[in-house]
């Protein structure tokens, strides 16, 4: 059960009430009594056992849960001064989708949790200081976290200096080769001319056709090309010359036991390699309002879409019809967009559509829409994917600080007095 305990227990032999909860801690104007923590604990005990965690000593999972337990209060007082407030629409729109990712309706779901221990009331009072505390800390604290440019770029920087990205490299090689027990003289006459194509490759030489005119290796034929290799698949030979190269530099001469080598970076690549398929469209958005009907709105964008069938310019009919201020502007024009960034009904009817199609009026939650869909390509995402990578990292090590500090700071200023050890 995870009702809050009896407070009083009422003795016949002396028509008196004994106590069983008592105050573990006072917060400010406020007090957390031995109840409260003792169902807080057993939430925690079966949410440990359930994931099959250790448990720590029964004080200190006292101390631990006690201690959150303050530290919440101190913040949902923080959030009655300021203004933060949870009405019961969001209450109720919040549980109901709790409710649906479970699969059940909200009636069955109040069933469940009582058939489980859990008061309803209770359970919903939880709710509403989950979300006051989640408003509370975004404002005060996320909505003040701040990712420049230049922090991204220094991060990607740091990251590539230190190989944790993981990279593929296409490497180029040339071989010249030595003779078994070769003397002093051969080793010179073969540094000689593997210097000389050196130096014409520096100076600009095609090195595909130099390696298929001069290589011993047996990558000859291919124009030296080894492939792509990752940084722990190329050979320990070159292993220490990668790491300064940068794509399309020559290396030095590399002496090894079988000759002299010269290796060229043709290319790099990151595996995270992220190809997405983008669509550029335009559209024309008729938005109901307190004039317009939504029957309305749809009969206005049949009139538009006749014209535009009739040979009217969609630019010039956006930019007079639009309600879409941000495209009409442009003509309608939405640029380059990536699955996931637009609405579900409108992404369905765009993927509907082949390139020069203009659709029949549909609905959105924002009003009727026109759409022409202009057209398609593969676009390599690579380098918004790694900066929104680092983006979203750099950001949450700076919340992390954040709340660290910010909290630290409100327990400084509350008045907290512990009374667990009491008897």
């Amino acid at each position: 059960m995870l009702g809050l305990l009896t407070l009083f227990l009422f003795q016949s032999n002396t028509h008196a009430y004994v106590p069983l909860d008592r105050i573990v801690a006072i917060v400010n104007d406020d007090v957390i009594m031995q109840s409260e923590l003792e169902t807080k604990i057993r939430t925690i005990r079966a949410q440990m056992q359930e994931q099959g965690s250790q448990l720590p000593p029964a004080s200190i999972l006292e101390r631990q849960v006690l201690d959150n337990i303050v530290q919440n209060r101190i913040q949902l007082q923080i959030a009655v001064k300021t203004g933060v407030k949870v009405d019961d629409e969001m209450l109720n729109r919040t549980i109901s989708n709790i409710a649906a990712e479970n699969k059940v309706s909200l009636s069955q779901f109040r069933e469940i949790l009582e058939s489980d221990g859990y008061n309803y009331e209770q359970f919903r009072e939880d709710i509403r200081n989950q979300i006051t505390l989640s408003q509370l800390r975004k404002r005060q604290v996320e909505n003040r976290i701040v990712v420049t440019e230049k922090e991204i770029d220094n991060f990607v920087t740091n990251q590539e200096f230190q190989g944790t990205t993981q990279s593929e490299i296409q490497i180029s090689h040339i071989l010249f080769a030595l003779p078994s027990a070769a003397t002093a003289d051969e080793i010179a006459q073969v540094q000689q001319v593997a210097n000389q194509i050196r130096e014409d490759l520096l100076s600009g030489a095609d090195f595909a056709n130099t390696a298929k005119n001069n290589s011993d290796g047996g990558n000859a034929e291919n124009g030296g090309d080894l492939g792509w290799r990752k940084l722990e698949d190329i050979p320990s030979l070159f292993a220490d010359y990668i790491p300064d190269m940068k794509k399309g530099d020559i290396s030095d001469l590399i002496q090894s036991p079988s000759g002299f080598h010269i290796i060229k970076i043709s290319d790099i690549r990151s595996d995270d390699k992220n190809i997405v398929a983008q669509t550029h469209a335009r559209h024309i958005l008729i938005k109901p309002d307190d004039l317009i009907t939504s029957v309305q709105a749809r009969d206005k964008a049949e009139q538009l879409k006749l014209r535009i069938e009739s040979g009217d310019d969609f630019a010039l009919l956006a930019k007079g019809n639009s309600d879409d201020p941000g495209s009409a502007i442009k003509g309608g024009d939405l640029g380059w967009t990536t699955p996931g960034a637009l609405v579900p009904e409108f992404q369905k009817m765009m993927d509907s559509m082949d390139p020069g199609q203009v659709s029949k009026p549909f609905k959105t939650q924002y009003g009727w829409h026109i759409l022409e869909v202009l057209e398609r390509r593969e676009y390599d995402n690579s380098e918004s994917l790694k900066r929104g990578k680092a983006r979203y990292a750099i950001r949450n090590r700076k919340l992390e600080e954040a709340m660290q500090s910010w909290t630290r700071q409100l327990r400084d200023e509350a008045y907290v007095e512990y009374r667990l050890d009491e008897i």
